[in-house]
């Protein structure tokens, strides 16, 4: 006989002392009872392919292999494509068309390779990267042909060092490259450029200048036609000269006219781009210079200008890079001449854009020869002129050159010395003051020597 297992009897119950309190029952809340915030939870440790524990590194580069292999598989297809178009399905040829289908080709090819991992703002960022880089690209490489093309074929030109030395006063349409050189050119492009530059670098900063801290009506007004003579023509600005300076006051044709119509046309350009930058220069800096009790003129000088140093210098390169490659202004008002002539005060001057033109409109191959070793030359004095400048004015701001560190120096040195005595007449003085101080409150602490006798003291009789 199986006897069934007991169920287990519940415990009996303590039996509770009256000193114990009993439970009171909780009273419904009248305000609703919030859940309780999930707590945070911490990524847990992944297992790294090498072994190590820990979180997987996140790469920073930019450039992933998808996108190469985007980029590499819509060229590929597009030149494919534009190679079956041309050849087999429409009747188009033409090299600038070939590029220009097979440019339209790669965008719409790499747009839909992309779409495959990115989303549609991924996308349009994309296209516009490649697009802006294809752009600078052609840049570079039109600029790069037409670098090579010229030296290219001015290097027979070139070879000459009488092509440097000499002027064309003996040279003939037929005599070769042995004879004759730019010397009378390059001379007369410095001179204008110098002369050119004397008149707008001055000119176009203070204009610059007054155009930011002297706001106003006139300001507006200036503004304005800086604006609309940043496109004048370069014939206008030579006719305007020729008929003033020439005709009218009776300066014969020189370098120093054509100086002058070339400074007509830099003069915008500079303001221009001095104004721009200049706005560049935070307020703050102004109203620091200000707050010292600096005076306007001290603060444009010496807290303006000397932070705006870079961009004014880019300004000129910029004014200099458009009068120094004009030919009509100098035609109109140099006129040309084969010799050298170094005075440009006096008599035709010739530079180096018109010697050019004047080259190649020959049909000897000797002159057109000399004509691009000449525009070789003009290229290489632009980039020293170029190099010059960021040399001088492509310091950063605040930072000083030795010379000017050497010269702050030295000043520092007067200036400790002259305040020197001043430093110890100061200290004579306060040194003075105190010895005095410290002998008066010894006075205070001391007992009167002569004393009256007290009223409490009983006096003696006699």
């Amino acid at each position: 006989m199986t006897l069934a297992p007991e169920s287990p009897s519940p415990p009996p119950s303590q039996p509770q002392s009256p000193s114990q309190p009993q439970p009171q029952p909780q009273s419904p809340s009248p305000y609703p009872v919030r859940a309780s915030a999930p707590r945070t939870v911490l990524p847990a440790r992944t297992r790294r392919t090498d072994g190590a524990v820990g979180e997987v590194r996140r790469s920073l580069v930019l450039t992933r292999p998808s996108d190469t292999f985007a980029l590499a598989g819509a060229a590929a297809a597009a030149l494919s494509l534009t190679g079956l178009l041309f050849t087999r399905m429409l009747p188009f040829d033409g090299a600038v068309g070939f590029v220009v289908v097979a440019y339209v080709l790669f965008l719409g090819l790499y747009a839909l390779l992309v779409s495959f991992d990115e989303d549609g703002p991924t996308i349009r960022d994309r296209l516009a990267g490649v697009v802006v880089r294809s752009l600078g690209l052609l840049m570079l490489t039109a600029l790069a042909f037409v670098i090579v093309f010229t030296l290219w074929e001015g290097r027979t030109a070139l070879a000459h060092a009488n092509f440097f030395t000499q002027d064309m006063k003996l040279a003939g349409p037929l005599d070769g490259l042995g004879v004759g050189g730019v010397l009378h050119a390059a001379v007369g492009t410095l001179q204008q450029i110098a002369l050119a530059l004397a008149v707008t670098v001055p000119a176009g900063l203070l204009c610059a200048v007054f155009l930011n801290e002297v706001p106003g009506r006139f300001a507006r007004f200036v503004r304005t036609i800086v604006e609309a003579m940043t496109a004048l023509p370069s014939i206008v600005a030579g006719l305007f000269i020729y008929a003033t300076a020439i005709l009218a006051l009776g300066v014969g044709k020189s370098g120093l006219a054509a100086s002058l119509a070339l400074a007509v046309m830099m003069l915008p350009i500079i303001i221009r781009a001095a104004d721009v930058v200049i706005r560049l220069v935070p307020g703050t800096l102004r109203e620091a210079s200000y707050a010292l009790g600096t005076s306007r003129w001290r603060t444009v000088r010496h807290v303006v200008l000397p932070t705006a140093r870079s961009g004014l210098t880019t300004s000129v390169i910029l004014g200099t890079a458009r009068g120094v490659g004009e030919t009509s202004p100098v035609l109109l008002t140099a006129g040309f001449t084969a010799e050298l002539n170094a005075d440009p005060f006096e008599g035709p001057q010739v530079s180096l854009p018109l010697a050019t033109f004047e080259f190649v409109k020959s049909p000897e191959p000797d002159m057109i020869a000399r004509g691009f070793g000449t525009a070789a030359a003009l290229m290489a004095l632009v980039l020293l002129l170029f190099v010059v400048a960021r040399i001088i004015g492509g310091r950063d701001p605040g930072r000083l050159t030795k010379g000017q560190t050497h010269r702050r120096v030295l000043a520092s040195r007067r200036d400790a010395e002259r305040f020197a005595p001043r430093a110890s007449a100061r200290t004579d003085v306060s040194r003075t003051t105190s010895s005095r101080a410290d002998a008066s409150r010894t006075d205070a602490a001391s007992p009167p020597r002569n004393s009256p006798p007290d009223a409490t003291t009983p006096r003696s009789t006699p």
